[in-house]
């Protein structure tokens, strides 16, 4: 089946883009009985970036760019972990190679079921011969971050392929005045330094930032360098359109240590290298335009258009043996080339009780991928061990409706779909080329009911579909998408000095797949369901101690799947899906003073390693301390991370272990002029 015809059609319509609605801001909390509006303002451009709204039916979190700044984060996993309580499981194998984040009990190898979008640019990385939707966060500049939301589940119409469990919609700093200077010294050899620069002249406007960091690594032969710049320009062309224009640039080289056995790590025996020869690189880069038109007061046209590039490399020792799935024993080299491109685009409506938004979304991405046996770093072949080359390329495409209508001063709808279309064609260097084209259609639901009550609460529920590609489509075009229905219903509150929510969630997915991380062996073709409660909270206590915390309480199983050897997985639980994880924080700032500190903690509960049916490992907590001071135009921060020095399997598959990072001290010191 062909789908080239729909694609090109998609490709040509006028308007080939992501939708993003008009933000409105809402007055509910202002009236306390109504969902009444105030005059719409003008959009953000970037496309896909609008911040998450508190008056819409669904789950998000909001990170601020000083909970960013404060948290004594090594990576961009680390930051998300700590501030937004996403489970994460980190490979511990260098930056590029991408660890595992979690949301509502996708286990997510590699973290693609969550998608990944900075100033309206996907991250994931579509036929990527070790997983699909391949999902690198090193690309994240820390401190060009303007905020992030958190979006869990499938509710919004605006993100299709790998939005599965949720988005990381991070925004990047528009505007800013004068020079900033981090210096972030730390254990292990770590040396993190960063500048930004900005000019703001009303019209036009300009942030440019470059950050390096070198580590030596906790455990021997993990050490890496990392490097990054980051440009974004703003310029209005009339009273009616801006441009805006950026570039992320990010390269980074490191060692791998490889993996321990569970009687190593039982033992404390951390001090071992697997070869001394692992290690990788990665080199990304992406540039965008993005034009915002207000064609009236009541219509918004908003465009982008991206382009990406890449290259990675690894070699990396898998082990020989444990669980379902064994290894080669020996060293494997893997090399992912691509580049690719994309548009999105939406027009907006203003309605008298509401708005809507369409639009449609397209992409083109090509990929080489290998796949080789070697020793310490040469290739070899024999007869049991024959490389992997294959070449591939993907377009896709979308159309796409999302309205939000209020049917009376309490009643909230959102109604939106998507419909998307996939062509893949793989050309494999020894057997014959192949392609298959495919389609999905992902519906979506939202009520919101805000009660007429003093206290400000809102009753919501949500019915939407989600998908994303399995892995192995860029040698198998024909392997069909895994889907997923997802239900959740719950209450928010939003009073003065506290805010908070509870939701009750399922998923249900068809077409299952589970990947392990260290042997890079997938089995598909099951069925699974999640199911749980999320509570989230934040509150003041008086003018100086705030407080947050949420909570995720998740029963994730297989209902089908059969594993390597024939094993039922059916009743099991879902691999390196925690029972519960949580964030608790606590921040002391009094108005007036010049300082601050901090303590939180992240609980992770007990989970069934990759490969290992049946196990199931201790839950376990992490406690963090930060707190710093003003002193004129600097600021001085210090930082300890797992101050409980507690020992942990951040990740753990097949009998094989990467253990979490020990105490470690971090400082920093900020100046700006």
């Amino acid at each position: 089946m062909s789908l080239r015809p729909a694609l090109v059609a998609l490709w040509a319509l006028p308007w080939v883009a992501r939708a993003q609605q008009l933000p409105r801001s809402d007055t509910l909390h202002q009236h306390g009985d109504s969902l009444t509006r105030r005059v719409i303002e003008l959009a953000p451009i970037t496309v896909t970036a609008t911040p998450a709204r508190r008056l819409e039916p669904g789950s998000a979190i909001r990170v601020s760019p000083e909970a960013i700044e404060r948290t004594p984060a090594t990576d961009a996993y680390d930051l998300l972990r700590q501030t937004a309580g996403i489970e994460v499981h980190e490979q511990g194998q260098g930056p590029g190679f991408a660890s595992d984040a979690s949301v509502r009990g996708f286990s997510s190898d590699h973290s693609t079921d969550l998608a990944l979008w900075v100033d309206g640019v996907p991250n994931n990385e579509p036929v990527n011969g070790h997983a699909e939707g391949y999902n690198d966060w090193s690309l994240l500049f820390p401190q060009a971050i303007q905020d992030l939301d958190v979006l869990k589940g499938p509710t919004s119409a605006l993100y299709g392929n790998f939005a599965m469990s949720g988005v990381v919609n991070v925004r990047t700093l528009e505007r800013m005045r004068g020079v900033t200077l981090w210096l972030k010294p730390g254990a292990y050899g770590r040396a993190e330094g960063a500048v930004l620069a900005g000019v703001d002249h009303d019209t036009q406007a300009g942030v440019f930032g470059l950050r390096g960091v070198r580590e030596d690594g906790w455990r021997p032969h993990s050490g890496y360098t990392l490097g990054q710049a980051h440009a974004r320009l703003l310029a209005r062309l009339s009273s009616s359109a801006t441009l805006d224009a950026g570039v992320e640039l990010y390269a980074t080289g490191w060692d791998s240590p490889g993996y321990l056995t569970n009687g190593h790590f039982e033992a404390g025996v951390y001090n071992i290298v697997a070869n001394g020869s692992d290690g990788g690189f990665k080199r990304r880069a992406q540039e965008r335009v993005s034009l915002r038109v207000v064609a009236s007061p009541t219509l918004l046209w908003r465009t982008t258009v991206y382009s990406t590039q890449g290259r990675w490399q690894l070699y990396l020792t898998i082990p020989p043996a444990g669980g379902l799935s064994e290894g080669s024993g020996g060293q494997t080299e893997e090399e992912d080339r691509r580049y690719g491109l994309g548009l999105t685009s939406a027009l907006t409506w203003a309605l008298p009780r509401g708005e809507l938004t369409i639009g449609t979304e397209g992409r083109w991405d090509h990929a080489r991928y290998e796949n080789w046996s070697t020793v310490n770093r040469v290739r070899f072949r024999d007869s049991t061990h024959t490389p992997i080359g294959v070449a591939a390329r993907q377009a896709s495409g979308a159309l796409f409706v999302q309205s939000t209508l209020d049917f009376t001063p309490h009643l909230r709808v959102t109604l939106g779909s998507r419909f998307d279309a996939q062509d893949t064609h793989s050309t494999p260097d020894s057997g014959l080329a192949a392609g298959h084209g495919k389609t999905v259609v992902s519906p979506k639901l939202g009520v919101l009911y805000h009660l007429p009550v003093p206290v400000p609460l809102d009753l919501y529920a949500t019915v939407s579909r989600g998908f994303r590609q399995t892995d192995g489509v860029i040698v198998d075009p024909t392997l069909p998408f895994i889907t997923e229905w997802a239900y959740e219903a719950g209450v928010k509150l939003d009073a003065h000095r506290v805010s908070g929510s509870i939701a009750l969630f399922r998923m249900d997915l068809s077409n299952e797949q589970t990947f392990n991380p260290v042997t890079a062996t997938s089995t598909s073709g099951g069925a699974s369901r999640r199911q749980g409660v999320e509570i989230e909270l934040q509150g003041r206590v008086g003018d100086a101690l705030a407080l947050r915390t949420d909570w995720t309480f998740n029963d994730a199983r297989y209902r089908q799947l059969v594993a390597t050897g024939s094993t039922n997985l059916a009743g099991e639980r879902v691999f390196n899906t925690a029972k519960y994880v949580a964030t608790i924080g606590l921040e002391l700032a009094p108005p007036r003073a010049r300082w601050q500190v901090g303590i939180s903690s992240n609980l992770v509960g007990p989970y069934t390693p990759f490969d290992e049916p049946g196990v199931l490992r201790p839950a376990y907590g992490l406690v963090q301390v930060s707190g710093g001071a003003t002193l004129g135009a600097a600021l001085i921060e210090v930082g300890v991370q797992n101050v409980g020095n507690q020992a942990y399997r951040d990740l753990e598959a097949g009998g094989f272990v990467s253990p979490g990072r020990p105490r470690s001290l971090y400082g920093t010191v900020r100046y700006a002029w």
